[in-house]
């Protein structure tokens, strides 16, 4: 990514992690938006290998994965509890490849965690939406970090970056949403 889209993204994370359930609509659109872009990054060598016309244009290489994005996006804007199950499984989906890779027996583990995790999101709606946001954003945050901080291990602080970053995000949000339905 380039250093403005990092830049955005790490803005983007920030306001997820802090404001998450206060602006939980457009949160659920940013996060949805988040996961649709990203998941097109995964699919677009699939897709430059079956349109050839794709790789050798640049408009097309920067409209997919936003276009990609934006469907996700109001997909996961219009239904609040699918919202926040789908932003569970998909982080735990989007983790699982980025982590652990994207071979079809870890996807399936992934899957399995992501639908147990998806159903108690559901069951805990408030928690869940900020835990979820927290998560997004920590997740944004750590990957522009990783990018610009060339030397920082992806395999050694991947995890502790994400963790304490959600949690520190989680206990901002418990504790500025406690009269917030």
């Amino acid at each position: 990514m380039e250093n403005t889209e990092l830049i955005l993204m790490a803005l983007v994370g920030l306001a997820l992690l802090v404001l998450g359930y206060r602006i939980k609509k457009i949160a659920f659109f940013i996060i949805w938006f988040l996961l649709g872009y990203s998941l097109m990054g995964y699919l677009m060598p699939i897709i430059n290998d079956a349109f050839t016309d794709i790789v050798n244009n640049d408009l097309w290489q920067n409209l997919l994965p936003i276009a990609g994005g934006l469907l996700m996006a109001l997909l996961g804007f219009s239904i609040e509890k699918i919202c926040v199950g789908g932003i569970a499984f998909g982080l735990v989906m989007m983790i699982t490849a980025q982590y652990f890779g994207a071979e079809m027996q870890t996807l399936a583990i992934g899957a399995v965690v992501g639908v147990v995790a998806a159903g108690a999101a559901v069951m805990l709606m408030k928690p869940a939406v900020i835990i979820a946001t927290s998560a997004a954003g920590a997740y944004a945050i750590t990957m522009a970090l990783i990018a610009w901080i060339p030397g920082l291990n992806l395999d050694s602080y991947y995890w502790p970056l994400i963790i304490g970053i959600a949690a520190l995000g989680s206990i901002i949000q418990f504790l500025t949403t406690k009269r917030v339905r």
